[in-house]
């Protein structure tokens, strides 16, 4: 029994009735107790009156989980998966389902305004309406984790039980799309009939479009063994494909760089981005976003929000495989993009020239350039050296952007280092982290010359404690 278990064990059950007030960014209700000590309540709502048991317990703070309900949240609601809740092996994908959708959208957009200010010293001057999509069947791209569990004598394929490293015993799925959850206990019994049961710890998962359309139309599995697949196995994955349209298998016998379609034909994985006729090739294992419905959206509110002129250069931070960079390239006069990635820059690049050659004579894709450069390095010098642009993109990971926010703010505060560089009109910055989001607007409201003018969350991971947002900044 470890320590922690033991603490657990030996906690007791609380008889103080607790005043639930908010809800943080794990999900978990805030609450006081009698002697001001703060609680964090796993399954509790604002508003809400509770007990609970008590996990952990430090000198400034506890955190437990909900027994007992007095008072009942308006925004309480049925969760729409028998997997999700408190008990034992409940799946750890979720966190919210027990909130109303609306309620934790403004959930997540307290949790960036709140961020903003108090981390970066930032408010907007105008918050955005809240980009939504579909609650459910939206996840296109998912790590599943594969356990053959010799005690049940079965093979489990899902997400990981709350707060566990054990695999949930899951036989549906509703935020995978319908065509993904119902192969959830078909693979089950797929992996369990393999001579490698034992060896096939993962199954990544990533959904394209179909052909000239935006259903989806590829299912494609990447399935990692730790040793060679017999003949046999291979037959059974094969067999498995044809009889599961849509089903592309990929194998990866160690790092990405090994991932490779066991059967070449069949669609291309894709996705589109029917605002600007761009279509976007890309390997499964590519970064792409998870939901292709926010993601259409996504892409168009930005560019509108960046207001590119056709006489307008414009810089794409952390580029990606041109997520933004093509659509730029159907508004601007010349875009320059800049990933870490070199992979990525030749995914860039080929999608960059397969949707050239798709272009209309009339309005071909404007002259567009990707550069691969490590941009947790970036100094003034490397800013300056890239020339001047009229807007930038910012899109980074959750790590954000501190170097370029940096580079911005102390080319501002030494003009001498400028030359003739000016900084962008505009910038707009789509983040997964509102921690590190509000760490690099602090530094360019407070020390860049720039104005936060919008900011809003974008609703990508329904039901969990994700938030992606957007912000935008105008030179002051």
């Amino acid at each position: 029994m470890t320590t922690e278990t033991a603490e657990k064990k030996a906690l007791p059950l609380s008889d103080e009735w607790l005043q639930v007030e908010s809800l943080d960014l794990d999900a978990q209700g805030v609450a006081h107790k009698s002697d001001g000590k703060v609680v964090f309540i796993e399954g509790a709502l604002p508003f809400e009156e509770v007990q609970i048991k008590v996990l952990r317990k430090k000198n400034n703070w506890e955190q437990g989980v909900l027994t007992a309900l007095r008072r009942e949240s308006s925004q309480r609601v049925r969760p729409g998966c028998q997997h999700f809740g408190l008990h034992a092996g409940a799946c750890g994908g979720c966190k919210m389902q027990h909130l109303d959708i609306a309620a934790q959208v403004a959930v997540k957009q307290r949790a960036l305004e709140d961020a903003l200010w108090h981390l970066g010293k930032v408010k907007p001057d105008n918050v955005l309406r809240p980009l939504e999509g579909p609650a459910w069947h939206y996840r296109y791209r998912a790590r599943l984790s594969v356990r053959h569990v010799i005690k049940k004598g079965a093979v489990l394929i899902g997400f990981h039980e709350r707060k566990s490293s054990y695999v949930a015993d899951m036989t549906e799925c509703p935020v995978l799309p319908v065509q993904v959850s119902d192969l959830l206990v078909p693979l089950r019994g797929l992996i369990e009939s393999m001579e490698a049961r034992q060896t096939c710890p993962q199954i990544e998962l990533a959904c394209g479009d179909a052909p000239g359309g935006t259903m989806l139309g590829v299912i494609a599995l990447v399935l990692r063994h730790l040793e060679p697949l017999s003949a046999a196995d291979v037959a059974r994955l094969r067999a498995f494909a044809l009889e599961h349209p849509g089903v592309q298998w990929w194998l990866q016998s160690k790092g990405p760089e090994t991932v490779k379609l066991l059967d070449e034909g069949g669609t291309p994985l894709s996705y589109e981005l029917p605002d600007f006729g761009i279509s976007m090739p890309f390997k499964p294992t590519d970064f792409t976003q998870v939901n292709p419905h926010i993601n259409r959206v996504l892409v168009t509110r930005a560019l509108r929000m960046l207001d590119v002129r056709r006489d307008e250069r414009v810089i794409d931070w952390f580029c990606g495989l041109g997520n933004f960079t093509l659509p730029l390239a159907t508004h601007a006069r010349e875009v320059l993009g800049i990933e870490g990635s070199d992979t990525l820059v030749a995914r860039a690049n080929e999608n960059f020239d397969r949707n050239q050659a798709a272009a209309p004579a009339s309005r071909p894709l404007s002259p567009t350039r990707f550069v691969s450069r490590n941009l947790f390095d970036m100094t003034p010098e490397m800013l300056v050296a890239d020339g001047r642009a009229d807007r930038w993109l910012v899109d980074p990971p959750r790590e954000g952007a501190f170097a370029l926010a940096k580079a911005v703010a102390d080319l501002h505060q030494q003009p001498e280092l400028r030359g003739d560089w000016m900084p962008p009109k505009r910038i707009v910055y789509v983040s997964c982290n509102p921690a590190t989001l509000a760490r690099d607007a602090g530094l360019l409201v407070h020390q860049g010359g720039y104005r936060c003018s919008s900011a809003g969350v974008i609703n990508m991971f329904p039901h969990t404690a994700h938030v992606e947002s957007m912000a935008v900044f105008d030179l002051a």
